[in-house]
């Protein structure tokens, strides 16, 4: 399970998105996370789900390390569909009624809408942000983004290269746990069996030298950085300046036209096909 989260992990390419300026890729992101919350109906869904196949295809990135990725909220998805089931009400008779509980066609709708909108936030978030972007081209772009707060003192720089430094060691930390429970395995440790309780007294012998390495990786990287004379980001100049170019500008206008599409989808389509479930 811990092998699976790709979290923070950037894989090379060539591809549109690989190419395309990181500022507009971060843009994109928050303006995929509001269309996504614009939907309300199987179609607009269906219209959303097939921008965000897309752009796994344009990525260059298998759909099989998309679904890999996806295996460790799957608790995640099954809780939140059991709640919009469980607890959401509606018209007419339940389809079915076990005690006080009763199942309506609404919750199911509900239950559907919301493990899909989880499964394609998490997707196209990591395609945008992580899986197409170096860390660097990340920690410019945030930088940039946020300059003007510069005016009222944010120490724009510092706070970038915090969030660029945890994204990079979250996949460096899910490889020293797994080697801590590789090694704690071969010396008898028993991970997998028993109750909760015992599970979780079992990851102690885990989490403890994991912190141990955590600290002493932040340590060497900050004499490191000490040592090449980093001192913030001021007076420093860049490698590389990024231009919004064609493919950026394709991008804005698929992602402009899907969310209008979504927007007018909701204005229409309950009159034009005569049904649709609302969220």
């Amino acid at each position: 399970m811990i092998s699976d989260i790709t979290l923070g992990q950037y894989f090379p390419g060539t591809s549109i998105l690989h190419k395309m300026d990181p500022r507009v890729k971060i843009l994109l992101t928050v303006a995929y996370i509001v269309a996504i919350f614009l939907c309300k109906y199987v179609l607009t869904y269906a219209l959303m789900l097939l921008f965000t196949a897309w752009l796994v295809l344009a990525s260059g990135i298998s759909f099989k390390t998309i679904l890999r990725s996806l295996r460790p909220i799957v608790i995640i998805l099954i809780i939140t569909a059991l709640i919009n089931v469980l607890f959401t009400g509606g018209e007419g008779e339940p389809l079915f009624v076990l005690w006080k509980i009763r199942v309506y066609e609404a919750g199911l709708w509900r239950a559907l809408f919301m493990a899909l909108r989880v499964v394609m936030l998490v997707a196209a978030g990591s395609l945008f942000l992580t899986y197409t972007t170096s860390p660097i081209a990340l920690t410019d772009a945030i930088e940039a983004l946020l300059s003007p707060l510069r005016l009222i003192r944010v120490p724009v720089h510092e706070f970038a290269m915090m969030m660029t430094i945890a994204l990079r060691f979250i996949p460096i930390l899910i490889e020293e746990a797994e080697k801590i429970m590789n090694a704690q395995k071969s010396r008898g440790a028993d991970l997998s069996t028993g109750g909760p309780v015992k599970r979780i007294k079992g990851l102690v012998p885990i989490i403890v030298p994991l912190f141990i390495s955590a600290f002493q990786r932040a340590m060497d990287l900050a004499t490191a950085m000490e040592c090449r004379c980093y001192r913030g980001g001021k007076g420093r100049t860049k490698l590389r300046r990024y231009r919004v170019g064609w493919r950026d500008l394709v991008m804005v206008l698929l992602m402009t036209g899907v969310t209008l599409g979504i927007v007018l989808g909701n204005r229409h389509l309950p009159a034009l096909v005569g049904w649709g479930y609302s969220l």
